[in-house]
């Protein structure tokens, strides 16, 4: 992969706790998608930049064989300990040299992942492992999140981490940022495979809890390239906006829930027979 970010381990146990997993929408849509596109059986998946394996999980009751990838061994070291399904394995790797024999993958994923490749040498790259066919599921969710809680002004919450997003931004690597539909790498798939389907801002809510939603944002990348350019200065960020969640929900319980309101998208593709 060409931008490594999430290697540590620290950030790697928060990102098994607090990430959320891609929605079952995402995960029923692309199943679909592949179910018309090639007949069953479905032998060889590959994740890319599978981090902590929720998606490889998830797959794993459909396919003969997972085989979920990532640039760092703590984020797989979490995925290990995770699952024993014993049709997948994760193996450390470049999403641009990946560990399958030409024309034998039925399904590439990547989950909020493919925007930290290289790009052109990721696409020849999937062309290359996938059966004629098959299908490849580019998906993520995108910066529109919103926060609320029974009582509390719509958008008060969503403010809070709006201004504290905003901030931390400014931390922001140049190639962290979602896959453009008008987009060098968009143009590129198009002319390597048919793009027959794609999603645009899917809602999706999810209830957590306010320690849930801080350590959500914790996980961000963005979050971590400001953590170890000052470690103080985020740390003190994030408390201040845990405490500003529960002054302006008026509660004192981390484990108080609130939902986030998430949207994502979803690029589908098929390689020519």
């Amino acid at each position: 992969m060409a931008f490594r970010l999430f290697e540590g381990k620290e950030h790697a146990a928060v990102y098994q706790k607090f990430r959320f997993p891609p929605p079952e929408e995402i995960k029923n849509t692309v199943l679909k998608y592949l179910d018309s596109k090639k007949k069953k059986p479905h032998v060889l998946a590959v994740d890319i930049g599978c981090g902590t394996g929720q998606v490889s999980r998830s797959l794993a009751p459909h396919f003969e064989k997972i085989i979920g990838v990532d640039i760092s061994e703590a984020q797989l070291e979490e995925a290990r300990k995770e699952t024993n399904l014993t049709n997948v394995k994760y193996i450390k790797c470049h999403a641009e040299d990946l560990p399958a024999d030409d024309g034998s993958v039925d399904l590439i994923t990547a989950a909020h992942a493919a925007h930290w490749f290289d790009k052109e040498k990721f696409l020849k790259e999937a062309n290359r492992v996938l059966k004629p066919g098959g299908c490849m599921a580019l998906f993520g969710f995108t910066t529109e999140i919103d926060f609320s809680f029974p009582g509390v002004n719509p958008g008060r919450l969503t403010d809070i981490f709006e201004e504290v997003r905003q901030f931390i931004n400014t931390y922001s690597h140049e190639e962290n940022e979602l896959m453009n539909f008008k987009s060098v790498f968009f143009i590129t798939l198009l002319k390597l495979f048919f793009v027959c389907y794609r999603i645009e801002n899917l809602p999706v809510k999810r209830p957590t809890s306010v320690s849930g939603a801080v350590g959500f944002i914790e996980s961000f990348s963005v979050y971590q390239c400001f953590l170890r350019a000052e470690p103080s200065a985020a740390k003190a960020t994030l408390k201040r906006i845990h405490q500003r969640f529960l002054e302006e929900m008026g509660v004192s319980s981390a484990d108080t829930e609130l939902e986030i309101l998430m949207k994502y998208y979803c690029i589908l593709t098929r390689k020519p027979e």
